[in-house]
Order: structure tokens, then C-alpha cells, then sequence
């Protein structure tokens, strides 16, 4: 019920059991006229589709809808369908990614392109598949936080090798750069992961990293707010609601609690703020934002 957390968290527009598109997250094909962007979404997806490939998604899909509009679920059984369609979607497609990802990777090894080619396979954020009962991304818990980040480079990568520093994606421009050979300018705001690829730990490296979402009025009303996030804590400010959000990944892996304001966590929260505070000017984030 969110009775924990910030009130964004109870007034977001994601949830699997409410705010799904029927036609454009479901792929339920329209049983009547659709408008808004409900229309713009299915037009942009189905809609540009050639001939052929839209005979193959009504193959696939046709005879799917059929048996849902048949069976006229409700209440719990309908939520329950939804989530089989989107996460049965969603392996489905990560499935294609995938073996696709390997036709690559053979043809690099087979080719001799191997060894001097570094592959990185990540994305633009996490998704969520159902936590929170939500879907979609945008929020700095979690799953939508973390993204996936795989690389490969035989002769510099050990293979199986796991890293937990704290990284991110503007530390790819960097990492590319001191690959080959390049000078990394000054004002670059990531660092190389190099030294981490190799297998390093480097003293200096990052505790903490810097998120922020702007998109409100948008997509989900999910409110802005930025935060900081270390290796056990974030501290994330709702600032359009004037609300805090302090979490314990250690104690409340699952972000279902909120330690700001108790006094347990004083000298934290404090910690926390003036680490915000650096990365904000780090980053030269405008006031009001």
C-alpha cells in the first residue's frame, strides 16, 4: 500500500493491475476505436509494421486474445493474466537479445575479430517486472536503478570475473577513449573502467552515485527527484513534494521503509546530505533543479 514511502509512490500511474495499455502493453488488438495516446502508441508500434510481419504478430497473438476476451476475467484473475502476458513478453523477447547477442560473439571468435574487440552489452536502465506491482522504469529504487553492464575483451577481461564497484553509464565515453589510447578531457564528468576491467581496485574510486529524474508532468506521474546512493544507503529527494526518502538496503533490501527523520539514523542522513550536496556541485546541477 506504499503507507511507507514518499506519496509519489502511492500516486504513480504504472501499476500492472491498473495502468497498462490494453493494445500497445498487452498486445490485446483493439476491439473499438482508440484515441489519445493510446492510439498514438498502438500506431506507432503495430501501425508500422510491414504486411508481413503484421501476419505474424496476428498469427501469434490472435488466437491468444481470442481465448482472453472468451474467458472475461475480473478482479484478481485478470491482474494474474496481465502479468503472465507482459513478463512472458518480456523472456520472450530477452530470449531473441539473447541468442542474437551469440550469432555476434561466434562470428567474432570465428572471424579472429575476437581479441582485439571489447563487447559491452548494458542498457538505459533497469525494468521493473512486477515489484512494487509495478512495470516500466523511471524510479531511483532498485530495479529500474541497476542496469545490466556485461563486457568481454579476451586478454583483459578475465572470463566469469565479477566487479561491484559502483559504476555508470557516463563512465562508458571514458572507458572507450582510454581503450584506445585516447586522452580522456578534463571535463568529462565519468572515469574509465579500465583498471576494473583489468582485474584493479583502484583506492580511489567512487562511494557514491549521483541520480536524478525530471520528468514530471510525464509519463507514469512519477515525481522528480534526485538522490545519492552508496554501497548500503540512498538518501532521494522528492523535492516538488518536499519529501525525503531514506533507505537501508542492508536492513530493507526490498525499499519498503523509510529511515528518514529517525533518530537511529541521524549521523547517516547527515552523512548522506553532505555527500549529495558534493555530487550536486560535482555535477553542477542547477539549484532548482
Amino acid at each position: 500500500d506504499y503507507s511507507n514511502r514518499n506519496s509519489g509512490a502511492k500516486n504513480q500511474e504504472m501499476t500492472i493491475a491498473n495502468h497498462m495499455y490494453d493494445a500497445y502493453d498487452l498486445k490485446i488488438s483493439p476491439t473499438e476505436v482508440l484515441e489519445g495516446p493510446a492510439k498514438n502508441l498502438w500506431d506507432n508500434t503495430y501501425g508500422r509494421m510491414t504486411e508481413d510481419q503484421k501476419k505474424l504478430w496476428d498469427e501469434a497473438y490472435d488466437p491468444k486474445n481470442q481465448a482472453f476476451h472468451e474467458a472475461n476475467l475480473e478482479g484478481k484473475d485478470l491482474v494474474r493474466w496481465k502479468y503472465q502476458r507482459y513478463i512472458k513478453d518480456y523472456l520472450r523477447c530477452i530470449a531473441s537479445v539473447d541468442d542474437n547477442i551469440g550469432r555476434l560473439l561466434d562470428y567474432l571468435d570465428e572471424t579472429g575479430l575476437a581479441d582485439n574487440t571489447l563487447v559491452v552489452y548494458s542498457s538505459d536502465q533497469g525494468f521493473y517486472l512486477g515489484e512494487h506491482g509495478w512495470f516500466d522504469k523511471r524510479w531511483m529504487y532498485e530495479e529500474s536503478l541497476e542496469m545490466p553492464l556485461l563486457m568481454r575483451w579476451p586478454g583483459v577481461i578475465e572470463p566469469g570475473s565479477e566487479d561491484t564497484h559502483l559504476v555508470q553509464n557516463l563512465d562508458f565515453a571514458e572507458t572507450f577513449l582510454d581503450a584506445a589510447g585516447v586522452e580522456v578531457p578534463m571535463d568529462m564528468q565519468g572515469t574509465s573502467l579500465l583498471p576494473l576491467m583489468e582485474g584493479k581496485d583502484p583506492e580511489d574510486w567512487r562511494k557514491s552515485i549521483y541520480y536524478h529524474y525530471y520528468e514530471n508532468p510525464g509519463a507514469h506521474n512519477v515525481p522528480r527527484h534526485y538522490g545519492v546512493r552508496t554501497d548500503r544507503y540512498k538518501l532521494i529527494h522528492y523535492y516538488r513534494l518536499g519529501e525525503w526518502e531514506l533507505i537501508d538496503l542492508e536492513k530493507d533490501p526490498k525499499e519498503l521503509m523509510n529511515f528518514y527523520g529517525n533518530p537511529d539514523y541521524a549521523e547517516v542522513q547527515k552523512r548522506l546530505k553532505h555527500e549529495l550536496d558534493r555530487l550536486r556541485e560535482l555535477y553542477r546541477v542547477p539549484e532548482d533543479s
